[in-house]
This record gives C-alpha cells, sequence and structure tokens, in this order.
C-alpha cells in the first residue's frame, strides 16, 4: 500500500513541476534528481524486503528439519534399531543396504552415520533407517544421541540421500522371467517384503535354481539370530503354498558381503588380542 503511495506521489510531483509556472532550469534538474532518488530507494527497499522474505522462509525450513521429531522402534535384532525420522526416506518404496562403509560411496548420509563409532551397517526404507551397531556389548543408549544429531543435521543440509540414479528392486518382474520366477517376485513384493520392512529389514530375490529359492537378508535380518527361523517357517512355508514348485528357500551372500565378513573377522581379532595383551602387561 506504501508502494502505491509513494509512487503516485512522485507522478503528481513530476507532473506539477513541469506544469507549475514558473520555475527554473537549476530548480527542475534537482527536482528530477530528487525523484530518480526517490524511485532508486523504492527498488532498493522491495530488493531488501524481497531478500528479507526468502531468508525467512530459509531460515523457518531449516528450524523445521532441524526440529523433527525421529521416532526409534526395536527390532528381532537387539543389534540392530529402526530409526523414523517422519519424512520420507527413499522414494518409490525403495531400499537400500550397506553391509559396510565401503558400500556407502553414493550416500551423503550412510557416510555421515559410518562415522559414528560403532555403527556396523546401514539400511535405508521408505521412511527409515535401520542401524546395526558392531559390539553387542555397546549401548544404544550411547549411540542414540549421536544418531540422532548425525540423522537432523543431514536434513536440513538439503543434500539427497543418494548420489545416483538406484537400479530397480530384485523383485521387479523382467520380461525373461519364466512363469514360476515371476510368480515367485510377485510374492515377495506383495506379502513378504512389506513385512520384513516393518521390522527395519529386507529380502532380495537372488535366483531360483532346481527348486531352491535364493534369497539375500539385509538391514536388521543380516545378523538377526530368528533370521534362519523366519526363512524356514515364515517365508518357505509361504513359498511352498502358493508356488508348489518351491522346494525349499535358502539364504546367500554376494562376494562383497564375504569379503566384508571376513575383514571384520579380522578386526575383531586383532582388538581381542590387543585387548588380551594389555591384560597380561596389566
Amino acid at each position: 500500500m506504501m508502494d502505491k503511495i509513494l509512487t503516485k506521489t512522485l507522478q503528481s510531483s513530476r507532473y506539477l513541476a513541469y506544469r507549475s509556472l514558473p520555475i527554473s532550469q537549476s530548480s527542475l534538474k534537482i527536482l528530477n534528481k530528487n525523484v530518480v532518488n526517490l524511485h532508486t530507494d523504492l527498488q532498493n527497499s522491495k530488493s531488501r524486503q524481497h531478500v528479507l522474505c526468502n531468508k525467512n522462509k530459509y531460515n523457518l525450513s531449516q528450524l523445521q528439519k532441524r526440529s523433527m521429531f525421529i521416532q526409534t522402534q526395536d527390532t528381532p535384532n537387539p543389534n540392530s534399531l529402526k530409526f523414523l525420522p517422519g519424512v520420507k526416506v527413499l522414494e518409490g518404496g525403495g531400499t537400500k543396504d550397506f553391509p559396510n562403509a565401503t558400500n556407502a560411496y553414493c550416500s551423503p548420509l550412510a557416510k555421515m552415520l559410518f562415522r559414528i563409532e560403532g555403527v556396523k551397517s546401514v539400511f535405508f526404507g521408505p521412511d527409515f533407517i535401520t542401524i546395526t551397531k558392531a559390539d553387542e556389548d555397546m549401548e544404544w543408549g550411547i549411540l542414540k544421541p549421536e544418531i540422532f544429531a548425525t540423522i537432523m543435521d543431514f536434513f536440513a543440509s538439503g543434500l539427497p540421500i543418494l548420489n545416483e540414479s538406484q537400479p530397480p528392486p530384485d523383485t521387479q518382474i523382467n520380461e525373461d522371467d519364466d512363469e514360476i520366477v515371476q510368480m515367485i517376485k510377485e510374492l515377495l513384493d506383495t506379502r513378504i517384503r512389506p513385512t520384513v520392512q516393518e521390522d527395519g529389514g529386507d529380502i532380495v530375490f537372488m535366483g531360483f535354481e532346481e527348486g531352491i529359492v535364493k534369497l539375500k537378508m539385509q538391514g536388521s535380518c543380516t545378523s538377526c539370530p530368528s533370521s534362519v527361523v523366519t526363512l524356514r517357517n515364515g517365508v518357505q512355508n509361504m513359498m511352498q503354498f502358493y508356488i508348489p514348485e518351491v522346494l525349499g528357500v535358502i539364504q546367500v551372500e554376494d562376494e562383497t558381503d564375504k569379503v566384508a565378513k571376513k575383514e571384520f573377522e579380522k578386526l575383531e581379532e586383532k582388538l581381542q588380542k590387543s585387548s588380551s595383551n594389555n591384560d597380561n602387561n596389566k
């Protein structure tokens, strides 16, 4: 409203300056200069208001992200905890597993989480993050505050969860899949995976050979004591009920997981030897 009044005042002043008689050339120059200065001040004022408005919007957005309420949920695996930030983690209902820090090259958030001492693996779901700790003796009460702060700082930064486009899920039905494989994938995607994701994990289809379905456990299911029972009593029974051609279900690991597991076991042995040596020296 003030902008409109000021503009009309400037227009009226300029009109009167040219129409009023008598007026000297020097007075006219001064008046024109004042009009130009007033226009400049008006434009600068609008620019400052625009910048201030955008800044306030940005600060409000940052405040909302930093004040997010993160909930935790227990999983069947006592070494894994499910964190729910209240916002989307992965779009499209996908999942992403990071069994070790080496696999976290494509995710800024996963890299930040692996910098926390005691974090063994990270798993992203559609709306949750599952953290698995390396040491059973390490208390969640020590880890949780740093994990909370890392997740909140990341979402406040505006960085993408993943840096590169991800391949489609392994349960996606392809044209070259035979009828049995299509049925297995559909059953996994519609009946089994949603239940497993509720517990902070996932199941990936790895193959079907000679009646045996090969599956890979992810997230909280990777090192869960009850994962074998889940496969045999849950997944296998359901598979055999709907698909008679399925003779059994087994859990498999890819080469990357095997190498990472060996390296982790070597590290544990070194730490145990170092700890025992220190005790002997005492």
